[in-house]
């Protein structure tokens, strides 16, 4: 069983960075994938990265690939998402989540945070 808090969120213009963290509670966080996916108003839920339990693997989405950076420090139960070069479009709820593997498909994670919001002014 693992709890997931992400913090981080808020308003940030174009251009700015923001972190994003994800607490986990629980002894066996260090056996979990974890992702990170975004959702905007009136959109589905899309993948933005996610990193093997390791650290090792890292995948990102295309639309994020070079702007954003997946981290996780299993001594902390922390997994974190830097977010540089931000557009408007990243205005979203980002959620982190917790699987056995990582991957894109949000099926695949059992355990989800909920949410922090993330808005970017143009």
């Amino acid at each position: 069983q693992v709890q997931l808090v992400e913090s981080g969120g808020g308003l940030v213009q174009a251009g700015g960075s923001l972190r994003l963290s994800c607490a986990a509670s629980g002894r066996t966080f260090s056996r979990y994938a974890m992702g990170w996916f975004r959702q905007a108003l009136g959109k589905e839920r899309e993948f933005v990265a996610a990193i093997s339990w390791s650290g090792g693997i890292t995948v990102y989405a295309d639309s994020v690939k070079g702007r954003f950076t997946i981290s996780r420090d299993n001594a902390k139960n922390t997994v974190l998402l830097q977010m540089n070069s931000l557009k408007p479009d990243d205005t979203a709820v980002y959620y982190c989540a917790a699987g056995p593997g990582a991957t894109y498909r949000s099926n695949d994670y059992g355990y989800w945070g909920q949410g922090t919001q993330v808005n970017v002014s143009s």
